[in-house]
């Protein structure tokens, strides 16, 4: 199935879908928490889809929101596993496979590594962080710039060219406060990386240190109060990841961070124009993030549910990731075809750091308000 054939698979199937699987001899009980983006996509696209090339399996999608209606979906198939009873539970689309407390440990979360996946071989070796958590798209930090003011082979490749376009060029530069978007969060990320010698492995959520982290954020606070007056209004932050994709598009600044997702969608929409383009830096790439899928072991549904995680690795389900919902592939970019591949040269990382959760996350939010923007208000 081609990736044309996938799309009129999912329009054609999806109006029929209520009536010909009323009967389904398997339902396969997925969850999802993400937003509405995330969950329109798997009822209206992947839905049907799936159900085409899976006679006698009818995908229904649950949406528990908030996040957290999740932990209790978990701790429920953590307890069915010990009575060896039914979790009601077959799939969830996004999370995180060290919970629940003891699960990892009680064999609760399916091994991918180790499941006889097809495509799992497919996979991008930097998406993968765990075998019981199955990445299957992402979304990264990278520039977003406007090619009629910066042409493309005057685009900063590195950290450094960055620092010295952003002071050549006053006020054509902005990014969000680094509470209030992950665009603006991870530039910041990105400069600590920076000052502490570009080795994101120094940074875990267990391994924060007070002395250590007034040492290194006190240099990446220096680094941005430097480029302060060489930002947008001469030291302006916008209020999250629109915000700075609204000044891009009206023209009031020339480059911004954004998130992959966002930026791409917004280009298919016309929100951004057909003249914006996107770049990652390629001595050390902004922060990014693959969304994990988990499997219980003991879902009623196990075999249903693996193929389910095959369809999403497979090259027709990452290029509509790519081109409907904005991601990133979770399979290497030369599974992709060349087309899409070449479209997209200039954002493919060739590295995906990340930045921990807990301690480390408060302090850089916390320490930029203090030492680089103390005239702003959090509120």
């Amino acid at each position: 199935m081609n990736r044309r054939e996938f799309l009129m698979v999912s329009t054609a199937a999806g109006l029929a879908a209520s009536t010909r699987f009323a009967a389904a001899a398997t339902r396969l009980d997925m969850y999802t928490a993400s937003d509405a983006n995330i969950s329109d996509f798997f009822g209206n696209v992947i839905k049907p889809a799936f159900e085409a090339a899976n006679a006698g399996i009818e995908l229904n999608v649950v949406i528990a929101r908030p996040a957290a209606a999740l932990d209790a979906v978990a701790q429920r198939a953590l307890a069915a596993l010990s009575a060896k009873a039914d979790p009601q539970l077959d799939f969830i689309e996004q999370y995180e496979p060290m919970l629940p407390a003891g699960g990892l440990e009680a064999g609760l979360w399916t091994d991918f590594s180790k499941a006889g996946l097809k495509n799992y071989g497919t996979l991008n070796k930097l998406a993968i962080q765990t075998p019981y958590g199955l990445p299957y798209r992402g979304s990264q930090v990278l520039l977003a710039y406007d090619t009629t003011k910066l042409p493309k082979d005057k685009v900063p490749k590195t950290f450094a060219d960055l620092v010295a376009w952003i002071k050549a060029n006053p006020g054509q530069f902005i990014y969000n406060r680094p509470d209030k978007g992950g665009s603006g969060f991870n530039f910041v990320n990105r400069v600590v990386h920076e000052v502490s010698g570009r080795d994101p492995g120094k940074f875990k959520v267990d391994n924060f240190n007070q002395a250590t982290a007034d040492d290194v954020l006190g240099k990446a606070w220096a680094a941005l109060g430097d480029l302060a007056p060489s930002l947008y209004q001469s030291g302006a932050y916008t209020a999250g990841n629109t915000a700075s994709l609204q000044l891009l598009a009206q023209g009031a600044v020339t480059m911004v961070p954004a998130w992959s997702d966002q930026a791409l969608q917004a280009i298919a929409k016309g929100v951004l124009p057909e003249t914006t383009g996107l770049v990652q830096l390629s001595d050390l790439a902004l922060c990014g993030a693959f969304s994990q899928a988990v499997i219980p072991t003991n879902a009623a549904h196990l075999d249903a549910s693996l193929k389910l995680a095959d369809f999403l690795l497979l090259p027709e389900t990452q290029a509509v990731i790519i081109e409907k919902l904005g991601g990133f592939p979770a399979v290497d970019w030369s599974n992709l075809p060349q087309a899409l591949h070449d479209k997209y040269a200039d954002v493919i990382p060739s590295s995906i750091p990340t930045f921990p959760q807990g301690d480390w996350t408060k302090a850089v939010q916390d320490g930029w308000y203090r030492n680089v923007a103390p005239n702003i208000s959090r509120t």
